[in-house]
């Protein structure tokens, strides 16, 4: 039985070794079909091809194709992909959504598989793209096309685990990444190595290329291979030699599929702009999506504060449409999850920033609305461009203001771009500012979210290169301010600033220059002056130029006529009080700033508070100034310890003594009372018995007047004590009244006979 089976293993593996290498001379037989077909492209010409089935391409690569739909080439894939498949440099620029993609992952795919790449190989191709967005749509369209290859490929981008991208990125054959994360790896990871890429890839290059990334794409640039193929992909392609030499092009093809074009724009696309005041843009916003609640929505904004308060705010106020916001400020995780759920909705509206702007792909966009005007005209292409992709159709609205209009339509001219104005009914705009005031004064949240909007939207436009679009002076702050539903318009330093810095005479100018439209901007809420309160009436009118001379001479003459001493006299134009001078001065008048003076208990000056306690061994080290001797140190502290101690026990003996005086002052003061108290019952005892004796002296009353008339004088609350004073007597008291009342009744009536 063994022998059986080790024969029938022989034969497996021997099978199987059989089919490998007819299966290597099969793509080597392949490759080398493929290789002259190229050569012989050099003589094709590109319009004439319309399948992919006749460019000279791997079986792999078709049948990806065909299972994602992919049949017939566009315009710029036939153009490129004569020249990249036979290894040449290619800058392409066509318009937005006319497949370029495709035309740079078809010739990738095609060069590692003619070189027969595999994950041994390391890193043989690198796509770099501006934004993340991009990138993310770049890998997932490459892992369709190139499902049937046993390349494997590798997203890189900011805002995802970088540990699990460590151990991973080195067995990679694509890369797909942005700039920053993708010199990260470079510069700190020790597996990660480019010195074999085979091909670079510069999707939306002109802004890869620009000076946001220009440090970031020259230290990358630096540590790659010369000997490779370099293609540069945009909507928007520059033709400057120094960014081509910058990316190591080599007489590279330019293939400008729409430069001739009428229109930079897609065929597909419906442009138009309408002007409003920047107070009103949110007002038409609203009413817009009110009226276009059954389409897919984009909206572009300046900020990504702005983008992130018209969320928040449209949540509150029910728009009665999904709203979604996508901007540089969310989470990397969170931004892939807005653009998958905005792809995937029919009715949804996305505020977004540019970041939106570059080569997204998203499908059946009915409506672009650039409620900011966009930075340039290339700003402006790329934003329109997200919708009427491929051979579909779409409407974009520009909103302007009437500063912005001339200068913006004329740089769109020069660009061969025209758009239509349009005119808004006004009878179906309807204000939200009432509205979005009272969910403000609910929320501080969200009133503090609308400050940020505010103030990032006017630093904007202050930042704008274009001073004929984009000029702060034409904007009504405080409107604008209501119109985000602020009660009160926020102080905008920067501004305050930027005008302090500006001569006065380009001030007066301009002012004196500005048309009744034009008016200098001046806020009631910014510029708050509290000394005018007090003006009077006469005050309110300005005088003429020839009264203003007249005062002013009249203030001079009044000045030379008083005489002042000159360390008085103040100069008009003072130098600002700077914290240097103000340490000049001080040093000057010896003057030693954060001293600390110390008292003893007698209110004498204490010099040196730290050296009073010091023990006999710290005097004699106080001129020791180097090194530190940790015995002597040790001793000092003894001898310290012994002095503090001798101080305590004296403090606490003069405690006792104050205890004790104050303890014989109060036993004296006790005393000396006591004393009173017993002169003063002497003097009272003495008076008893003076009164005493004179009432004893008295005649008996009862005797002379009689019992009876005493007792009817008497009331019966006399009685009654009487009675309880007889009753608490004891026997012989009872007994000696028994003998009063007796006498008293013989008495009675003798009085009776004598008063008859």
């Amino acid at each position: 039985m063994d022998k059986r089976r080790k024969k029938k293993f022989h034969k497996n593996k021997e099978e199987k070794d059989e089919k490998s290498m007819t299966r290597v001379l099969r793509e080597e037989s392949e490759i080398n079909e493929l290789e002259q077909k190229k050569l012989e492209m050099a003589n094709v010409n590109p319009d004439e091809i319309d399948s992919f089935a006749k460019f000279p391409l791997s079986k792999y690569t078709l049948l990806g194709l065909k299972h994602n739909g992919f049949t017939v080439p566009t315009k710029v894939q036939r153009q490129t992909l004569v020249y990249s498949l036979r290894g040449m440099d290619v800058v392409g620029a066509a318009k937005t959504g006319s497949g370029k993609t495709l035309a740079f992952i078809i010739p990738l795919l095609e060069n590692l598989y003619v070189k027969k790449w595999s994950s041994v190989d390391g890193l043989g191709a690198l796509i770099i793209t501006p934004t993340r967005e991009l990138a993310y749509q770049i890998f997932e369209v490459l892992k369709n096309v190139g499902k049937s290859h046993d390349f494997s490929a590798g997203l890189i981008i900011g805002g995802k685990d970088l540990k699990y991208e460590w151990n991973l990125i080195s067995g990679c054959n694509i890369l797909i990444c942005t700039p920053g994360r993708l010199l990260h790896h470079m510069l700190e990871n020790p597996d990660f190595s480019c010195e074999y890429v085979q091909m670079l890839v510069l999707d939306e290059a002109d802004q890869c290329l620009s000076m946001g990334f220009a440090e970031t794409m020259n230290c990358i640039l630096e540590e790659l291979p010369e000997d490779r193929q370099t293609m540069l992909f945009s909507a928007t392609q520059t033709r400057d030699v120094k960014d081509l030499i910058r990316a190591g092009c080599k007489n590279p093809v330019f293939c400008s599929v729409h430069e001739f074009s009428k229109t930079a724009t897609p065929r597909g696309l419906v442009e138009s702009y309408i002007v409003c005041k920047c107070e009103e843009k949110f007002t038409f916003l609203w009413s817009f999506i009110r009226h276009h609640r059954k389409n897919k929505i984009l909206v572009f904004m300046s900020t990504c504060k702005q983008a992130k308060y018209m969320f928040d705010i449209y949540c509150k106020l029910n728009a009665g449409v999904p709203v979604l916001c996508l901007h540089g400020g969310m989470n990397q995780l969170r931004r892939l999850a807005v653009y998958d759920i905005f792809c995937q909705k029919e009715n949804v509206v996305l505020f977004a920033t540019d970041l939106a702007s570059r080569g997204l792909d998203i499908p059946a966009v009915d409506w672009v609305v650039q409620i900011d005007c966009p930075e340039d005209v290339t700003t402006y292409i790329h934003r329109v461009g997200r919708t009427a992709r491929y051979a579909n159709s779409g409407e974009a609205v520009l909103v302007l203001t009437p500063h912005e209009e001339e200068p913006m339509l004329a740089n769109l001219k020069a660009k061969n771009i025209e758009v239509d104005r349009i005119e808004v009914d006004t009878s179906k705009m309807s204000s939200i500012h009432t509205k979005m005031e009272i969910i403000l004064s609910k929320n501080n949240e969200l009133k503090e979210e609308s400050v940020r909007a505010f103030k990032a939207y006017v630093k904007s436009v202050t930042l704008m290169k274009d001073k004929k679009v984009f000029n702060v002076d034409s904007i009504d702050i405080d409107a604008y301010a209501r119109s985000l539903g602020l009660a009160v318009t926020p102080r905008l330093r920067f501004l305050q600033n930027q005008k302090k810095q500006r001569p006065k005479q380009t001030e007066d100018t301009h002012n004196w220059n500005c048309s009744a439209d034009e008016k200098p901007w001046k806020s009631k809420f910014t510029t708050l002056d509290f000394g005018t309160e007090d003006i009077d009436e006469e005050d309110f009118l300005t005088s003429t130029k020839k009264e203003q001379a007249e005062i002013i001479q009249e203030e001079e003459e009044s000045s030379e006529s008083a005489s002042f001493p000159e360390d008085l006299v103040v100069s008009s134009k003072k130098k600002p009080l700077t914290k240097q001078a103000v340490v000049k001065k001080l040093m000057k008048k010896n003057i030693v700033l954060n001293t600390k003076i110390v008292f003893n208990e007698e209110g004498v000056e204490v010099k040196n508070p730290e050296k009073q306690q010091t023990s006999e061994v710290a005097q004699q080290l106080e001129d020791q100034k180097s090194g530190i001797n940790i015995t002597q140190l040790q001793e000092i502290m003894k001898q310290e310890d012994v002095i503090d101690r001798k101080l305590e026990a004296s403090k606490k003996r003069e405690q006792k003594e104050i205890k004790k005086r104050k303890e014989m002052a109060k036993k004296a003061e006790e005393k000396i009372e006591v004393e009173d108290m017993v002169e003063e019952g002497d003097e009272e005892s003495d008076v008893d018995e003076r009164t005493q004796n004179i009432i004893d002296s008295l005649p008996d009353p009862d005797k002379i007047y009689g019992r009876k008339k005493r007792d009817s004088d008497s009331d019966s609350d006399d009685e009654v004590s009487n009675k309880s004073s007889d009753e608490s007597d004891d026997g012989r008291g009872a007994a000696e009244s028994s003998e009063d009342d007796s006498s008293s009744e013989e008495s009675e009536p003798e009085k009776k006979v004598k008063i008859r």
